[in-house]
């Protein structure tokens, strides 16, 4: 399904390859789908139900469970929800590194999902719609005779004429009205104060010019090794605070579930079953790729399972998870982690290369300082619900 889907965008957009299209038009339609409460089933549960405006578009659906609720009652969605804000500089999923090295040698970058599963927004949109744990969609059909009869039902299939006749086509139509959308410049509006200060235009707190130092220093948090910044020049399109890249962090069970629900085992990268990540390789079992930390303090969760509901517990966590694992592991250590990955945890690289005992990679003091800057990255400007 998933790769009849991407065919059906790929040949749309060549249908329509000769004809410049109306981008201004295709991202209205695609803002009006995206807020669109009908298009779940049943009814009631919109993209933007877990994606919400006001938390940098990402949420729960009021779940309180750190991962979102699905349109069915008592479903709740197997990871937690990421922004959308900056998708636009998101790369395709692919394998980097020297071509003349082995492949476990290369690293997975890129696409979207925590797994990277999807190559392009327009793929991302669909998969949703259909997930049962999610907007729970039964088949293209049922989401095409939605389209027709939603209230911009007419602009839709002016602008994508071959939607009236054809299911397959009105879906990737769809994903290409919506991802017009969620890259159209007002979901990358680099308004935070952390780019008015790269662009000289602000001075930070003394609490937040310690944290921008701390979260530079790669002998004490190391932050930057994975959310990246640009720094010699200060760059704001290059500070996206992600190198889009995978880690296996042991992120702990997520305590928020309801009493006697549990979260099947999550392989993430290695779920993929394209030929990027032969089924026979574990080496990137149990990764997610890293998060843009900007407007991260909006966030209602954090982790791919959703694990915590306040930043300061995640730098804690970062801070102490070799130093004091019981604090984060009830049942056993990397309890959340399917058990023949635990080996493949970093416990080496900083801060994680502490052994138990040992004193944490920040203070207490260090840990405020770390929160103040991190909510500099949130952006005064964000496109609001309609």
């Amino acid at each position: 399904m998933r790769r009849l889907l991407s065919v059906l965008v790929v040949t749309l957009l060549a249908s329509r390859a000769g004809a410049e299209p109306d981008r201004q038009a295709r991202a209205a339609l695609g803002r009006a789908i995206f807020f669109d409460r009908a298009l779940s089933e049943p009814a009631g549960t919109s993209c933007a139900s877990c994606h919400d405006p006001a938390r940098a578009f990402s949420g729960d659906n009021g779940s309180g469970a750190g991962v979102p609720a699905g349109s069915r009652r008592g479903q709740l969605a197997r990871r937690s929800t990421p922004s959308l804000l900056y998708l636009k500089f998101v790369p395709p999923f692919r394998f980097v590194g020297e071509p003349e090295k082995h492949a476990l040698d290369q690293e997975p970058y890129g696409g979207f999902f925590w797994d990277g599963r999807a190559n392009t927004i327009a793929e991302l949109t669909q998969q949703p719609l259909l997930n049962p744990r999610e907007m729970n969609n039964r088949d293209l059909a049922q989401i095409a005779r939605k389209l027709r009869r939603a209230r911009y039902a007419p602009a839709f299939l002016r602008e994508f004429p071959e939607a009236s006749r054809d299911d397959g086509q009105a879906v990737a139509a769809l994903g290409i009205a919506v991802e017009e959308f969620l890259t159209s410049p007002q979901m990358a509006p680099f308004s935070s104060k952390y780019d008015d200060f790269a662009a000289g235009k602000a001075t930070l707190s003394v609490a937040e010019a310690r944290g921008l130092a701390l979260f530079r220093d790669r002998k004490r948090g190391n932050c930057v090794r994975c959310h990246t910044l640009s720094s010699h020049p200060p760059s704001v399109e290059r500070s996206l605070f992600t190198d889009f890249g995978y880690e296996v962090v042991g992120a702990p069970r997520n305590r928020h579930l309801p009493r006697g629900f549990r979260q099947p085992d999550d392989r993430g990268l290695c779920e993929r079953t394209d030929t990027n990540v032969p089924s026979n390789e574990t080496q990137w079992c149990a990764s997610f790729r890293t998060p843009s930390l900007r407007n991260v303090a909006l966030r209602p969760s954090f982790m791919h399972n959703g694990a915590f509901t306040s930043l300061r517990d995640v730098i804690v966590f970062y801070a102490t998870r070799a130093t004091d694992p019981r604090r984060w592991y009830r049942q056993a250590l990397y309890d959340d982690t399917p058990v023949p990955y635990r080996g493949l945890i970093d416990t080496v690289s900083v801060p994680y290369n502490r052994k138990p005992g040992d004193p944490p990679a920040f203070t207490d003091a260090e840990i405020d300082d770390l929160v103040a800057f991190l909510q500099t990255l949130t952006d005064r400007r964000l496109p609001e619900r309609p």
